[in-house]
């Protein structure tokens, strides 16, 4: 990343690059795919019922969010089914 694309030293009057939403729908999904996959290791192999709920929290919040970047996606026309 070079300097002036940096958000903090990026100048206001520069114009925005186009941004390709499928691109940043498809990075979003990578992220919480990770944070999911974690939280679902973490649920399976906890001793303690406090946090093996805490994961499963964690867990369905994630996926609640999967679901609406899909349909960001789908309303946006970034692609999708």
């Amino acid at each position: 990343m070079n300097v002036s694309s940096h958000p903090k030293t990026a100048r206001l009057d520069a114009p925005e690059p186009p941004v390709d939403l499928r691109l940043l729908f498809h990075q979003l999904n990578n992220q919480l795919g990770i944070i999911l996959a974690h939280a679902e290791l973490l649920e399976v192999k906890v001793a303690d019922e406090g946090h093996r709920a805490r994961a499963a929290q964690v867990v369905s919040s994630v996926l609640d969010a999967m679901g609406t970047a899909r349909q960001i996606r789908i309303r946006s026309g970034a692609g999708g089914e």
